[in-house]
């Protein structure tokens, strides 16, 4: 199966080879490694690995702890292949190729480019800011095929960029589309041990960089989610 692994390392010569040269001893055959943060004198690197379906994760834990300096953040499995350039700017241009089914599309793809579980567009009333004792429920206009039903959302107001964990130890990140109260939720759901890793800031951005451009690309699209359905008379 395929693996995420987010490991916080002293970023100096040689940690990141200890890092490499002990997944492949446990077992893991990386086929990504991509940097998220450098700060400090300590970088956040993502790991894609093969992970053998038989052998235990905690191995590579154990091995990965016994680095000086290194923690481990997260392990969790990904979904579908790991992420190469040029993703966004083809799912960019899928969305725009048939607008119609452009918030679907991108809901439906967005998973899979940040190793979430799934993803959701939901809208909450346009006046949300001006209501008062309210909290902004949304609503959900689409849905990955791995959204849970009924679905469980954050409170995504006020509606910006943002990343957030759940008391279950559920990690989202939603971004706006900047019309029609309609914002983009990926969620990594805590399903056991190890748990998934919170949504650093650089995938926010990533995130909130695919709904601006979606945003434009549909244009008055976007205020047909979430809207309630026209029912013909007879």
């Amino acid at each position: 199966m395929l693996l995420r692994v987010r490991v916080t390392l002293p970023d100096r010569p040689g940690t990141l080879g200890q890092v490499a040269r002990t997944m492949g001893v446990s077992g893991a055959d990386i086929v990504q490694v991509v940097v998220l943060e450098r700060l400090g004198g300590r970088a956040v690197d993502d790991f894609t690995v093969v992970w053998p379906g038989a052998a235990r994760v905690e191995r590579l834990l154990a091995g990965l702890a016994a680095i000086p300096g290194v923690r481990v953040d997260g392990v969790w499995r990904a979904i579908g292949a790991p992420t190469t350039t040029g993703q966004d700017a083809e799912l960019l241009a899928q969305v725009a190729a048939n607008p119609a089914e452009g918030v679907a599309t991108l809901v439906d793809a967005v998973p899979g480019l940040l190793a979430a579980d799934w993803a959701v567009a939901a809208a909450v009333p346009v006046d949300w800011a001006a209501r008062t004792g309210t909290t902004g429920e949304a609503t959900v206009g689409f849905a990955s095929w791995r959204a849970p039903v009924p679905t469980r959302l954050p409170e995504v107001t006020p509606l910006r960029a943002r990343a957030m964990t759940a008391p279950d130890g559920g990690h989202f990140a939603v971004a706006p589309f900047g019309r029609a109260g309609l914002v983009l939720v990926v969620a990594r759901e805590r399903t056991g041990t190890p748990a998934p890793a919170a949504f650093h800031a650089t995938e926010v951005d990533r995130l909130a960089q695919l709904v601006r451009a979606g945003a434009v690309i549909l244009g008055d699209r976007l205020d047909l989610v979430g809207a309630p359905p026209v029912v013909a008379k007879p």
